[in-house]
């Protein structure tokens, strides 16, 4: 039976149907049939003008146990469909790396964990097998905490957390230390939901650090701080604890967010503030020991967990400004005396000084006043003359108490720093902790008789000479007389805003009354404050009985009025 003839468009259907069926398959992953084995390679058709040749090694355990046979079905990846010899280039680790590139991604979107092997250890990390795909695994994200010896973890399959994909430049990182930490997380919440607040636990001491100490509670650290884990001061948490050490802790507080948990083991013990007053009452002499030493003062230890603080200016009762550790030292032993407790704050304010004789006071008993003492000049300044004197204390010398005749800035340029004096005891304020000198007053008998000569006594109105000026007040001379004396600042007016020295000048004349005049120093006190308050006693006392209506200014102005007359 004779064939029809094959029209044009009969040719043009088979010749498209031709490309369709041999449209390139470079790049993708197709079936073929394994034709023959030669040299552990395996000769493979998949459909092209000729076959492949594959490595029975890259079949992995169905190449080497000889699984794969002639006829056998397998996937491959054609790299290229035909090459310098005419052979199709063809691969099964490319087959097996496609196949896994999608099945991980679809993972990597769901967040889902893949498993692994760690076969190989490059620059920063490791290798990972993840079914054909190979991974970076960073060094940083093997474990929660570093680890010395990966080998354990070699060539074991174990699940991996994908941190990135690049499928472009073929790259994958993934990460065991995230696994571990959800683990550990999961963990974690667990064992917080199974404590409370208050319980008493025991524990490990995991690590220690300046701040305090992590303890392990069975699978969850909790911090110990320092202050926490005695009532008296730890220095650091090695005076107490050491690494692995089991110890017995009270959960102090939860944080169920997260998972943190603070302890402490001073709670275990009985609060030795707890009726702090009746143990260290006020003004009560104790005997302590100095565990530290700051630019404010030293805290001294009364018992474990007590501590009190001498303030610096407790400390000495003539050293000022001087740092406390140049009076005591760090484990000394001191008595103290107890000046304040505040037990609400759990402070206590400690003296030093005070459990000392004032030198003051000794000073006071041993030299009253007109009692003549020597002493070296120590400083020497606008004001005077400051002399030291027995017990470590000073004494000073007023510019008015230097000479008798001559002015004060004058005397003390006979003066230097180092000088041996002799002065005379005018005035102690114990309180005040201020010692008054006169030089002049050596020579007092004679003072006291030109005193006498010019009429001087307390209560007196004399009418002065200003001689000097200075910030303190002024210096004046009385009458005719040689006796000289110094009015302060605050006798200058009874009006504040007039209370200026400045306001006077050298050779003045003003009158002031006698305040206070004692034969035995020769020292005499003067103020013109005393005087205008008299007057105006006195006014009121004449006028003010009068029906007139006068103010007191006028009344104050009238007896003015009559004493310029007089």
């Amino acid at each position: 039976m004779a064939q029809p003839e094959m029209t044009m468009e009969d040719f043009e259907s088979l010749l498209m149907d031709s490309f369709v069926d041999n449209e390139p398959l470079e790049g993708a992953v197709v079936k073929g049939r394994v034709m023959a084995i030669e040299n552990d390679l395996a000769i493979i058709d998949v459909g092209l003008k000729t076959e492949g040749r594959v490595p029975l090694k890259e079949f992995g355990a169905a190449g080497r146990d000889g699984t794969i046979k002639v006829g056998s079905e397998v996937e491959v990846y054609v790299d290229r469909v035909e090459n310098s010899m005419g052979e199709a280039v063809l691969s099964r680790e490319k087959a097996r790396r496609e196949e896994s590139w999608v099945r991980l991604e679809v993972l990597h979107e769901k967040n889902e964990r893949v498993e692994g092997t760690i076969f190989n250890q490059v620059k920063g990390g490791f290798t990972v097998d993840l079914d054909g795909a190979i991974a970076f695994l960073p060094r940083s994200q093997v474990d929660i905490r570093p680890i010395r010896d990966i080998g354990p973890l070699m060539n074991v399959p174990q699940p991996f957390q994908i941190l990135k994909m690049d499928k472009r430049r073929g790259n994958i990182v993934v990460s065991r230390r995230a696994i571990l930490e959800e683990s550990r997380a999961e963990q974690r919440s667990e064992i917080v939901q199974q404590l409370e607040e208050g319980q008493v636990v025991d524990g490990v001491v995991k690590n220690i650090t300046d701040y305090g100490a992590f303890v392990d509670l069975g699978g969850i650290d909790g911090l110990l701080h320092v202050t926490d884990i005695a009532w008296r001061r730890v220095n650091h948490p090695t005076e107490v604890l050491t690494i692995g050490e089991t110890i017995k802790v009270q959960i102090i507080r939860i944080n169920h967010e997260s998972h943190r948990i603070s302890l402490g083991m001073k709670q275990l013990q009985a609060d030795p503030w707890d009726g702090i007053d009746a143990k260290y009452p006020v003004n009560a002499r104790f005997t302590g020991r100095v565990t530290n030493i700051t630019d404010y003062g030293a805290f001294v230890e009364l018992e474990p967990g007590i501590e009190g603080l001498i303030h610096v200016s407790e400390m000495s009762w003539t050293k000022k400004n001087v740092h406390p550790g140049k009076i005591v030292s760090t484990s000394q032993e001191v008595d103290v005396m107890v000046l304040e407790v505040d037990p609400e704050k759990r402070r206590i304010s400690l003296g030093l000084k005070q459990t000392l004789s004032n030198p003051w006071e000794n000073f006071s008993e041993q030299f009253p006043i007109g009692a003549v003492i020597e002493g070296e000049v120590k400083n020497k300044t606008e004001f005077g003359l400051f002399i030291g004197l027995e017990g470590d204390v000073d004494g000073m010398v007023h510019l008015s108490d230097l000479d008798w005749q001559r002015q004060g800035e004058e005397a003390l340029e006979d003066y230097n720093r180092g000088d041996i004096v002799k002065a005379k005891v005018l005035d102690v304020d114990v309180d005040k902790e201020r010692i008054s000198l006169g030089i002049k007053q050596l020579a007092s008998d004679a003072a006291a008789d030109n005193a006498d000569a010019g009429g001087l006594r307390k209560g007196a109105i004399v009418t002065c000479t200003v001689t000097a000026i200075n910030d303190g007040g002024v210096e004046v001379q009385i009458g005719e007389t040689e006796v000289t004396a110094f009015i302060r600042r605050a006798d200058l007016s009874r009006d504040r805003a007039d209370q200026r020295p400045e306001r006077f000048a050298k050779g003045d004349k003003l009158d002031a009354r006698i305040t206070q005049f004692d034969r035995k120093t020769g020292r005499i006190t003067l103020s013109i404050k005393a005087l205008e308050i008299a007057e105006e006693k006195e006014a009121v006392a004449q006028y003010g009985s009068s029906d007139s209506g006068a103010s007191l200014g006028d009344i104050l102005g009238a007896a003015l009025k009559d004493r310029d007359d007089q």
